[in-house]
């Protein structure tokens, strides 16, 4: 026999594949909508079950345990803050960080994923993933502002990078304790103005659009991108944050 399918035998499989992906995701958005309100220890498989919606089979073949849950969480975090390329690397770094802010507040997800990293005894567990990744993503946009000739001279791209990671980090936990959140687009907008000019050659610091505005422009840009990439399967390699 070939080892073609006949008419239509493909079909079938693809239809599995995006069910497959609708139910993952499905299950990572309960699991985030959970973790967000009661933390890791106090969330609940079965409440998990309940607002995904899914057999309990199904959720174990996609995650088979609470750290699994988790993990999918941390990951799924990486698709939804995606942008296409800037030419200018400083700017995408400033829309990076502005748009972890502004999804900050409305996606489980990324909600979520902040409180998993920082969660009381689970920072070895998950906070060293998602930290790193941060600090990764900011060391090689800057490294590439740096070959464009848009850092001061002097400038070291791996101190920054984590300078700047731990700085974006201590401005959401100060916004989230003290208003949850509500400022938070302003926070990092204000501290992007603060320590950029440390880097920036003045050409660059002057066309760098850094304002609470440009975080909700972000949103909106996210949102058509992110199911474009769905809808394509491929394009432009995605800006991502953490």
């Amino acid at each position: 026999m070939g080892e073609c399918a006949g008419p239509g035998g493909g079909g079938g499989s693809v239809a599995r594949q995006e069910r497959a992906i609708r139910t993952r995701r499905s299950i990572v958005e309960a699991a985030a909508s959970v973790f967000d309100e009661r933390g890791y220890e106090a969330a609940t498989i079965g409440e998990i079950l309940t607002r995904s919606g899914v057999t309990k089979g199904a959720l174990y073949f996609h995650f088979p345990s609470k750290q699994a849950l988790a993990e999918g969480v941390l990951h799924e975090q990486l698709a939804v803050l995606s942008l296409p390329p800037r030419v200018c690397k400083l700017q995408e770094m400033v829309d990076v960080g502005l748009l972890t802010a502004y999804r900050m507040r409305r996606d489980a997800v990324v909600s979520a994923a902040a409180k998993l990293s920082l969660e009381h005894g689970l920072r070895a567990q998950f906070g060293t993933h998602l930290v790193t990744a941060w600090v990764d993503t900011s060391e090689k946009l800057l490294r590439e502002a740096q070959d464009q000739g848009e850092l001061l001279p002097g400038v070291d791209a791996a101190e920054s990078a984590w300078l700047l990671s731990a700085a974006w980090t201590g401005v959401q936990m100060h916004s989230h304790i003290l208003v949850e959140r509500r400022d938070l687009e302003e926070r990092i907008a204000a501290l992007f103005r603060h320590l950029l000019p440390a880097v920036a050659v003045p050409a660059v610091l002057g066309r760098l659009v850094i304002t609470a505005e440009r975080a909700a422009q972000l949103g909106a840009e996210n949102e058509e991108y992110v199911v474009r990439q769905a809808r394509d399967g491929a394009g432009e390699e995605p800006v991502t944050a953490g």
